[in-house]
C-alpha cells in the first residue's frame, strides 16, 4: 500500500512538472501577441489592437480630428498594426476628473501627465501607472536611445521609470500678462511693465481712457497672480507639489532650496491681498467676477479688455493673432520673473507620457508612442494636421493655406508628452522675436533644483486633501478682493490652514526635502 501511494505522488509530481515545463515552453507562441519577441528580434504584432491616450483639454468638435487621426491611423496599422483613440478629459474642474479617472481602474493605455500642474507623483505612488523600465528598450527602442540616462534618473519612482519625459521640446511656460503696450503708450506709459504698480497704472489708464472696456475681464477661477506675486515680490520657488487652486509650499529660495516655507504666512501676502482689495474696488475686473466665465483671450482680440493672462509659449502665437485682429495694435508680456529674475528652468517632466497600470496593451501603446515622438511623417500629422488643410510649407515655415477658415479648418490633439524640436516647423503664426525673448531668459535662469524629488503623500493625504478644499474656497475670493477686510480675510485664511494641518504637511515636506538633500548633495 504504501508503495503504491508513494507511485502515485511520484506520477502526479511528474504531470505537475510536465504541465509546468509545456506552459513555459509555449509561452513565447500562445501569449498575447505584441507582448513577446521572437529569437530573430521581431515582436508579434499579428492582432490588431486599439491603443488609448488620454489628453487634456475639449475635444475639437469640427469633425478635422477624426480627418486626420484616420490618416494617423492608417500609418499605425501598417507599422504597428495598431488603432490610437484619444481621449478627451475637459478643462471644466479637470484635475478632479484626470485623477478619478485614473483612480477608476479603467485600463487607459498611454496618459498625458506632469509633475508640477497634473500631480504625476501623487498617481505614481497610488499606482496608476506601470512600471515601463524593461519594456522601453524593446519597444520604444528609439526614445529609450535618445532620452539620457539623467533625464530617466527623474523619471523614477522608487527606482522604476513610470513615465516618459518631453526632454527634447525647447518651450518656456513662464507665467504673466499679456497688454496692449500701445494703449500704455496712450496713458503715458512708455516702459515696459515690470511689476504689479506698474501693471496697475496701466489698468487705471484704461478706466480713465476706455470708457465701456474692463481691465482684466476673467473668469474668478484664475487665481494665479497669487503665484505672480509670490514670484515677484519673493525670492521663493515654487514645489512640485499639488495642494489646490494655489500652491501652498514653496521654498524658501533657489539658494536655499530645501527649506520650506510658505508665502500665506508671510506678510506677502497680507500685501497681495490689500493690493487685489484695491484693484477690486477701482473696478479692475467686473463685479460679479467670482461667477464670471467668459473667455479673456476672446475679448481681448476684440478689444474689449487691456489684459490676458497666460504663459510665453501663448504669447508667442497671440501676438501676430492680435496684428490680424487688431491691426495697429502692439502687446507685450509682464511675465512674473521680469520684478526680480526669480525664473527657474523647466522640468523635463513638465510635460510627459505614462503608461496606465490597467493598460490592456502596454507594449503596443510604446510601440505607439515611439512612432508619435519619432516617426517624422506621424509626428508632423498628430501635431500640425493634414498638410493643405491644416497648414503649407513657405520658406521653410508652416503657413494657413488659401481660405482657411480658423472654426471650419482648426485641428489639435494636445500632444504635450512627446514632442521633439528636431521635427518642429517654424510657423509664421510665431512672433519672430520669441528667441530674443528666451535669449533674455536663459541669462537669469535657474537650473530646475527637484528633478529627482518625489513626494510621498502618503502620510498626510487626509490633510492635503483637506488644505485644497480650503484653498479652493477662500483663495479665489481673496485673489478678486471679495473677501472683505484683506488682513481678516488672510488671517481667518491662516486659521482654516492650520485647522486642516498645514502644520503636519510643512513638516513631512521637510523631513522628504531633508532626505533630497541628502540625496543631491551625496551624504
Amino acid at each position: 500500500m504504501k508503495i503504491k501511494k508513494i507511485l502515485v505522488l511520484m506520477m502526479s509530481m511528474l504531470l505537475a512538472f510536465t504541465l509546468v515545463a509545456c506552459n513555459s515552453s509555449n509561452q513565447s507562441s500562445s501569449a498575447k501577441p505584441g507582448t513577446t519577441v521572437d529569437e530573430n528580434g521581431e515582436i508579434d504584432t499579428s492582432e490588431f489592437v486599439t491603443v488609448t491616450y488620454m489628453m487634456l483639454g475639449d475635444k475639437p468638435t469640427n469633425g478635422q480630428l477624426e480627418k486626420v487621426m484616420e490618416q494617423v491611423n492608417a500609418k499605425l496599422k501598417e507599422k504597428v498594426n495598431a488603432h490610437l483613440e484619444l481621449k478627451w478629459i475637459e478643462w471644466a474642474d479637470y484635475m478632479t476628473k484626470y485623477n478619478l479617472t485614473l483612480a477608476s481602474g479603467e485600463p487607459v493605455d498611454l496618459i498625458i501627465t506632469a509633475t508640477d500642474w497634473l500631480d504625476a507623483w501623487g498617481n505614481a505612488q497610488k499606482g496608476a501607472f506601470k512600471d515601463i523600465t524593461e519594456l522601453l528598450p524593446i519597444y520604444a527602442p528609439q526614445t529609450w536611445a535618445e532620452v539620457s540616462e539623467e533625464s530617466w534618473e527623474q523619471t523614477k519612482y522608487n527606482d522604476k521609470i513610470v513615465m516618459i519625459p518631453e526632454d527634447s521640446f525647447t518651450q518656456w511656460v513662464n507665467h504673466g500678462f499679456f497688454y496692449r503696450t500701445d494703449w500704455a503708450k496712450e496713458f503715458g506709459i512708455n516702459e515696459p511693465i515690470e511689476d504689479f504698480e506698474m501693471l496697475g497704472e496701466y489698468f487705471q489708464g484704461i478706466i480713465d481712457h476706455k470708457p465701456g472696456v474692463i481691465p482684466w475681464d476673467t473668469p474668478g477661477t484664475n487665481v494665479t497672480t497669487a503665484w505672480g506675486y509670490t514670484t515677484s515680490y519673493s525670492d521663493q520657488i515654487e514645489l512640485p507639489i499639488a495642494t489646490g487652486v494655489f500652491p501652498i509650499y514653496w521654498a524658501e529660495s533657489y539658494e536655499n532650496p530645501y527649506t520650506i516655507t510658505s508665502p500665506i504666512f508671510d506678510d506677502l501676502f497680507i500685501d497681495y491681498a490689500k493690493m487685489m482689495k484695491d484693484w477690486a474696488d477701482k473696478g479692475y475686473w467686473r463685479a460679479d467676477v467670482l461667477n464670471y466665465k467668459g473667455d479673456t483671450r476672446a475679448l481681448f482680440q476684440a478689444g474689449k479688455t487691456g489684459a490676458d493672462q497666460h504663459h510665453t509659449e501663448t504669447f508667442s502665437s497671440l501676438r501676430p493673432q492680435m496684428d490680424l485682429k487688431q491691426p495697429g495694435s502692439e502687446i507685450d508680456i509682464f511675465a512674473w520673473s521680469d520684478t526680480r529674475d526669480n525664473l527657474i528652468s523647466m522640468s523635463i517632466t513638465h510635460g510627459a507620457t505614462a503608461v496606465g497600470t490597467h493598460s490592456k496593451n502596454p507594449e503596443r501603446a510604446l510601440m505607439v508612442y515611439d512612432l508619435l515622438r519619432n516617426d517624422e511623417e506621424i509626428y508632423h500629422l498628430f501635431n500640425y494636421g493634414i498638410e493643405g488643410v491644416q497648414y503649407e510649407i513657405v520658406d521653410g515655415k508652416r503657413v494657413r493655406p488659401e481660405g482657411y477658415d480658423e472654426t471650419k479648418d482648426s485641428f489639435a490633439s494636445n500632444f504635450w508628452g512627446g514632442r521633439v524640436d528636431k521635427f518642429e516647423i517654424p510657423s509664421v503664426d510665431r512672433w519672430e522675436g520669441m528667441p530674443e525673448i528666451y535669449a533674455e531668459y536663459d541669462k537669469i535662469k535657474k537650473p530646475f533644483p527637484y528633478g529627482r524629488f518625489v513626494f510621498d503623500s502618503t502620510p498626510v493625504d487626509a490633510e492635503i486633501s483637506s488644505l485644497s478644499q480650503v484653498t479652493a474656497q477662500m483663495v479665489p475670493a481673496i485673489a478678486f478682493g471679495k473677501a472683505g477686510d484683506p488682513e481678516k480675510a488672510v488671517e481667518d485664511f491662516r486659521k482654516r490652514l492650520e485647522a486642516a494641518g498645514y502644520e503636519k504637511v510643512l513638516n513631512e515636506i521637510q523631513k522628504q526635502m531633508d532626505e533630497y538633500k541628502k540625496l543631491v548633495e551625496g551624504n
